[in-house]
C-alpha cells in the first residue's frame, strides 16, 4: 500500500490489456492531483492501438475508494477551488465515457460518494460480497451532484433516490448488482480476480475496432456530458463553503 500523501497510479500494458491501478493511504479515497492522473492515464490509453481493455483497480483488499480527499474538501476556501476540486471527478467521469476502451471496474472493497460515481462509469464492475456502497454526501452539507449522472445512467433514478437520499445507509453488494451497477459478485478477492481476468482477456481477444463502436454505441445520449458535470461542479464548489458543510467537516476532523 502506498503511503505518499498524493497517491499513487501505475499503469501496466500486456497482452492488449492496460490495468490502471491507484492507492491511498487514506482508503484509496482521491485528492485532486491523483484524479488528474487518472484523467489523463485514461486519455492516453484511449489513443494506444496496443491496448484493447482496460481494468480499473485499486491498492489493497479493504476499501476500493472512500471517495473525495477529507483534507481536501476542508482545505477548500472560495468558489474557484471547490469548483476545481469536483472538476477532478467531473474530468475523470468523462475521461472515461470519451475513452475508446472498454473499461472493467474491479471492486474488491466498499465504495462511496466518487469512488461509486467511477464504478458506474465504466462499462462492466465485477465485485465481491464485500463490496457494499454509500452516497453519504448529504450528511456533510453537498450531494452526488457531479456523479448523478453516471449513477442513475447505471441504476437509474429510483435507486440513486434511495442512495442517495438514505445517506448514511450501507447498500450491500447484492442491492448493487440487482440495480445494475454490478454485472458479477463473487464471493471473494481470488475469485474476483479470475472472473476479470477471464472477461479481460475475452474483450482483448475481439475485434478492437467492433468493441470501439460498441462502446460508442452504449455512451449515446451524453454528449452534454462535458456541460452538465461542469455545472454540477459549481453548484458542489458552492455548498462546500456553506456553513453548515464547513460545521460538518470541522465535526468530523475532530
Amino acid at each position: 500500500m502506498t503511503t505518499r500523501n498524493n497517491g499513487s497510479l501505475y499503469t501496466n500494458i500486456q497482452n492488449h490489456l492496460a490495468t490502471i491501478e491507484f492507492g491511498h493511504p487514506a482508503s484509496n479515497s482521491f485528492p485532486l492531483e491523483l484524479l488528474d492522473r487518472l484523467t489523463e492515464a485514461f486519455q492516453q490509453l484511449s489513443d494506444k492501438p496496443e491496448v484493447h481493455a482496460i481494468v480499473l483497480k485499486s491498492e489493497g483488499e479493504k476499501a476500493f475508494c472512500a471517495g473525495a480527499s477529507f483534507n481536501e474538501l476542508i482545505a477548500i476556501e472560495n468558489l474557484s477551488q471547490g469548483k476545481s476540486f469536483f472538476m477532478g471527478f467531473a474530468n475523470a467521469i468523462n475521461a472515461i465515457r470519451n475513452c475508446r476502451k472498454p473499461i472493467i471496474a474491479r471492486v474488491q472493497g466498499k465504495a462511496v460518494g466518487g469512488g461509486v460515481g467511477l464504478i458506474a462509469a465504466c462499462d462492466y464492475a465485477i465485485a465481491t460480497e464485500g463490496a457494499s456502497i454509500k452516497l453519504s454526501e448529504l450528511t456533510i452539507g453537498i450531494g452526488p451532484f457531479v456523479i448523478e449522472p453516471a449513477v442513475s445512467r447505471k441504476i437509474g433514478i429510483a435507486a440513486f433516490t434511495q442512495l442517495s437520499l438514505a445517506a448514511t445507509q450501507w447498500k450491500n453488494a447484492y442491492w448493487a448488482q440487482e440495480k445494475g451497477l454490478y454485472a458479477q459478485v463473487m464471493p471473494n478477492i481470488e475469485e474476483l480476480d479470475k472472473e476479470v481476468d477471464h472477461l479481460a482477456a475475452k474483450l482483448c481477444s475481439y475485434n478492437p475496432e467492433a468493441t470501439q463502436e460498441l462502446k460508442t454505441t452504449l455512451w449515446q445520449g451524453t454528449s452534454n456530458w462535458d456541460t452538465l458535470l461542469a455545472q454540477r461542479a459549481e453548484i458542489s464548489g458552492k455548498l462546500v463553503l456553506s456553513d453548515f458543510t464547513r460545521n460538518a467537516l470541522n465535526q468530523f476532523k475532530k
